[in-house]
């Protein structure tokens, strides 16, 4: 089981961190490379907030290994470096506790990550295609493990075809072709166009099979 965020572990200071902390004489020298040498993930957390509504990526937090997959769960936390949070009576603090679920971060539902988009796949096919996506977890989604992480998805993506009108161009010109035309299929479309819709079979059997869902846009995409 992985972190929640990365597992604390205690190790000693640098020579730099010491000298950071310590009352030398060189003070404004070395508050000039604390300035200097701020994290980025500074900037995408809040300051002066509650510190249980920190986004994850502001915390560092030991993983509960007890907790029950599907229950919540409470985790002792840790404000990072540089990050400054208060509790429910606007005291400053560092140390607090978070709730959450007890589950794996790849077990979330899908409103709670956001994965990369696949143009490439056929979406209008039997069985459905897949592709390899890269899903990252919301800032304000707590769960156990990596927050970007690989998920096998289902082609969604839309080239702007519209269902309705293809099945109504289906039912009122599909003798012409002229849904197959609207789809993007040149060829099934000049076919009927030239055999009068096959003599009226092919026309029905493009309306049943519009209507269903199975034939769809040349380029693969989702109606709309």
């Amino acid at each position: 089981a992985g972190s929640l965020m990365t597992t604390k572990l205690s190790q000693p200071q640098s020579t730099l961190a010491r000298g950071l902390t310590s009352t030398s004489t060189n003070a404004p020298y070395f508050k000039a490379l604390e300035s200097t040498e701020i994290p980025p993930y500074v900037t995408n957390c809040p300051s002066n907030g509650l510190c249980s509504r920190l986004p994850p990526d502001c915390m560092t937090c030991n993983t509960n290994y007890s907790c029950v997959y599907g229950k919540t769960a409470t985790f002792d936390c840790k404000v990072k470096p540089h990050v400054h949070c208060v509790d429910e009576n606007n005291h400053e603090q560092e140390n607090f506790t978070i709730n959450m679920t007890c589950q794996f971060c790849w077990q979330l539902a899908t409103s709670d990550y956001v994965c990369t988009n696949s143009t490439n796949c056929m979406t209008v096919s039997c069985p459905r295609q897949r592709y390899n996506a890269t899903c990252t977890v919301r800032d304000h989604i707590h769960c156990l493990g990596n927050r970007v992480f690989p998920k096998m998805l289902y082609c969604n993506w839309t080239g702007g075809y519209k269902w309705s009108t293809a099945l109504a161009l289906s039912i009122t010109l599909g003798g012409f072709g002229a849904d197959r035309f609207y789809l993007g299929q040149w060829r099934e479309g000049l076919g009927k166009l030239f055999s009068f819709g096959g003599l009226g079979i092919w026309t029905l059997i493009d309306v049943l099979l519009i209507g269903v869902g199975y034939v769809g846009p040349a380029d693969g995409s989702l109606y709309i």
